[in-house]
């Protein structure tokens, strides 16, 4: 959806200039795209580097980028799980600012370094670069905090009105710093 929606704001059709293949499971895309289906496609980190670094294609541009901040992770709990349990999240929370502060305090190497455990098919070098992508098109969030106009861009994208009014039952910023 993210993708059709930067395609829209850059006076593409996906209906009419493109035909977008939608059937692939989404761990299947890379695989798929190397095996020749498809001029584009859109991948995570780290497949987009490697399908590079292979020399398979080239990354293009950053979705993310194109279509405008969205709050693209979020964390959820039932309301009686924050009621009872308002000292958790409240350091589950600061935990996650912790990161945040981490990885916009530190150049693309440390953090690199840091989680490299969490890409054991990645190396230093590489997970750099992707930090660096990352950090130049300001993909990261500084704090935890949800901003109402991010979350509304969110039905924008999908093209779904009916939730916007909800903002305030579906986002919690109570432990979130600004």
């Amino acid at each position: 959806m993210t993708f059709e929606y930067a395609l829209k704001i850059n006076k593409i059709d996906p209906k009419k200039d493109l035909n977008i293949d939608t059937s692939i499971a989404f761990a299947a895309m890379e695989g798929a795209f190397v095996g020749g289906l498809g001029d584009f496609v859109t991948l995570f980190e780290p497949n987009a580097t490697n399908i590079e670094k292979e020399k398979l294609g080239y990354v293009v541009a950053s979705v993310g980028e194109l279509a405008g901040t969205v709050p693209y992770t979020s964390f959820n709990a039932k309301k009686s799980f924050i009621k009872n349990n308002p000292e958790t999240i409240k350091k589950f929370n600061k935990a996650l600012q912790k990161g945040l502060d981490f990885i916009h305090n530190n150049d693309s190497k440390v953090v690199a370094e840091e989680i490299i455990n969490q890409f054991p098919d990645s190396n230093i070098n590489d997970l750099s670069n992707i930090i660096t992508r990352y950090k130049d098109i300001d993909a990261w969030y500084k704090t935890t905090y949800i901003n109402k106009d991010d979350f509304l861009h969110i039905f924008d994208i999908i093209n779904d009105n009916t939730l916007k009014k909800d903002f305030d039952k579906l986002v919690n910023n109570e432990f979130s710093q600004k």
